[in-house]
């Protein structure tokens, strides 16, 4: 899929996204792959991403892929996964101001 993906639900990726996802919970299935970005409450990565998650709560399982970066408050990271970017802290309230992706 080429685009954006929104909802205010929980959205399970199982395939390929090239684009934009938001939604209020976001996962990525082991085999999965996001080249984009991602603006979620909560966000659970088991494959491969490529680009920038905006989420107060990250998960990266053993599995996980991740080159970009990784904006959170919480993050739980899985000894296995892999990294290859940064992961700046930020405080909930930058997370509330957020109502669309920044440009940079």
């Amino acid at each position: 899929m080429t685009g954006v993906l929104e909802t205010t639900g929980e959205l399970h990726v199982h395939g390929t996204v090239v684009g934009q996802i938001i939604a209020d919970s976001f996962v990525l299935a082991i085999g999965g792959f996001v080249d984009g970005d991602i603006l979620a409450r909560d966000v659970r990565i088991g494959g491969k991403f490529n680009g920038r998650i905006f989420a107060p709560n990250v998960v990266l399982d053993s599995s996980a892929e991740i080159t970009g970066r990784v904006f959170h408050t919480n993050v739980t990271v899985a000894s296995g996964a892999r990294i290859d970017g940064r992961m700046p802290w930020r405080p909930v309230n930058f997370f509330a101001s957020l109502s669309h992706l920044p440009e940079e």
